[in-house]
C-alpha cells in the first residue's frame, strides 16, 4: 500500500495503517442490530450536520462506491473512483490533508467496496478491470482475490458470515463463487444467469442461500444451492420495471423488504418476507433518478441501523440526500451550506449516525452527529 498523494516520506502512511489495523481488532465484535422508533430515528438524523471539515476531495474523478469502517472510536471512509483509485479518509485527524490517502490498486472504475465483516482491517474492492482485491491494513498490501480476464465485474457480496466466500456479478450476466481460502485467484464456480447484464448482487442477511441480482430490466432472486455451470434459473423474477435498473438490495436486518432503483423515475419497495413464487410490490415512489451521463447513477441503499428506511441521492435544489420510509413517506432530507453538489453514492455507518456521500469530482461529504 503506497499512497499516490504522499512524498517519499512514507512514515505518516505507515502510522495511519498501523492505527487502523489496531482499531479494526476492536471492531470485529458484532453489534446487535435493532429497529429504532421512527420518532427517535428522525431526531438522530436531525442532529447530523455537515461542515467544511467534513468535506474533502479524496479521489480523481467520479466516485463509484463508498464504504464506512465499522469502528465505534474513529471515523474512516473509503471511496472507489472511476479512475481505479481508492481514497481512504480518516476524519479523526485534525487536518484533513493529514488524514487522506489515495491508492491505485485498479486500472478501471471501482464499483463496489466493503470492509470485511469478519476482519475490518480488510477492505475488499471490485473493479471493471476484472479483479477483486483485498487491501489489508495490517500487512499494507492489496492482495488479488479474484481475476477474470474475459469479463468485466460489476458487484460482489459476502456469502458467508466469515467473509471467506464471495458472490460476484459480471457485466455480461455471469456470476462467480469465489472461496478466498483456496490458493490462487480463480472461481470455484462460474454460472450464466438468465440476465443479459448484472449491475448489483446482494445476499439475503438471514437466509444466506438466497441472493438478488439487478439486471437491465428484470430483477431475479436465486438459490445458491441450485446454481449450475450452464444457465441458472431464478426462483423469482420481478418484472415491474420498465426501464434500466440501477440496483436491488434486501433490507439489512430481516431481508423482508427489497428496495430497487430504476431509470423510469421510480423507487420501489417489495415484500420479500416469504420468498416463494411471488414477491409482491408494496410501495412505488415517484422520484427523479435521471442523473445524465456525467453523474454516477443513484442507488437507493438501506440504513443498516434501521430496517425500514433507505437513503438515496437527489437532483433537487438545494442539494440534498433523501431518507425514505418503506411506506414511501419522506423521513429526512440531509441539507447544508457545504453540500453544493449531487451525491450519487451514499452509505450509512452500521451503528453510528454518520452518512458519507460521494460526488462526480471525487469529493466526500460527511454528515455526523
Amino acid at each position: 500500500m503506497i499512497p499516490e498523494n504522499q512524498d517519499d516520506n512514507n512514515e505518516p502512511c505507515k502510522g495511519f495503517l498501523q492505527t487502523w489495523a489496531e482499531v479494526s481488532k476492536t471492531s470485529t465484535k458484532k453489534t446487535e442490530k435493532g429497529l429504532s422508533n421512527i420518532k427517535s430515528y428522525k431526531a438522530n438524523l436531525n442532529s447530523m450536520v455537515i461542515s467544511e471539515d467534513t468535506v474533502h476531495k479524496v479521489t480523481r474523478g467520479s466516485i463509484f462506491s463508498v464504504a464506512l469502517h465499522p469502528s465505534e472510536m474513529r471515523t474512516l471512509v473509503a471511496a472507489g473512483a472511476k479512475s481505479g483509485q481508492i481514497g481512504l479518509w480518516d476524519l479523526t485527524q485534525q487536518c484533513r490533508e493529514d488524514g487522506a490517502y489515495v491508492f491505485y490498486p485498479h486500472s478501471q472504475p471501482v464499483s463496489c467496496l466493503s470492509f470485511s465483516p469478519a476482519n475490518p482491517a480488510h477492505l475488499l474492492s471490485l473493479s471493471y478491470d476484472g479483479t477483486v482485491r483485498c487491501g489489508d491494513f495490517s500487512s499494507a498490501v492489496f492482495e488479488e482475490v479474484y481475476r477474470n480476464e474475459r469479463s468485466s465485474l460489476s458487484s460482489f457480496d459476502f456469502l458467508t458470515e466469515d467473509a471467506s466466500t464471495l458472490l460476484i456479478g459480471h457485466w455480461d450476466g455471469h456470476m462467480s463463487l469465489v472461496d478466498r481460502r483456496t490458493p490462487g485467484a480463480s472461481h470455484e464456480k462460474l454460472t450464466n444467469s438468465s440476465l443479459g447484464k448484472i449491475r448489483t448482487v446482494h445476499v439475503h442477511p438471514v437466509h444466506k442461500q438466497y441472493f438478488i441480482t439487478a439486471g437491465l430490466r428484470d430483477i431475479h432472486i436465486y438459490d445458491v444451492r441450485s446454481l449450475n455451470s450452464r444457465r441458472s434459473q431464478p426462483l423469482i423474477s420481478l418484472t415491474e420495471h420498465t426501464k434500466s435498473i440501477a440496483s436491488a438490495y434486501f433490507s439489512p436486518v430481516t431481508g423482508n423488504r427489497v428496495v430497487t432503483t430504476c431509470a423510469d423515475c421510480k423507487l420501489r419497495v417489495f415484500d420479500s418476507s416469504c420468498i416463494s413464487s411471488q414477491v409482491p410490490l408494496l410501495t412505488t415512489i415517484r422520484y427523479n433518478t435521471i442523473t445524465g451521463r456525467w453523474l454516477t447513477r443513484f442507488r437507493a441503499v438501506w440504513d443498516p441501523k434501521q430496517e425500514d428506511c433507505f437513503i438515496v441521492g437527489s437532483m433537487a435544489h438545494p442539494r440534498r440526500v433523501e431518507v425514505f420510509h418503506e411506506t414511501g413517506k419522506s423521513v429526512h432530507s440531509f441539507l447544508g451550506d457545504c453540500l453544493v453538489s449531487v451525491c450519487s453514492i451514499n452509505a450509512m455507518h452500521p451503528t453510528r449516525y454518520i452518512l458519507a456521500g460521494g460526488n462526480s469530482s471525487g469529493r466526500l461529504h460527511v454528515f455526523m452527529k
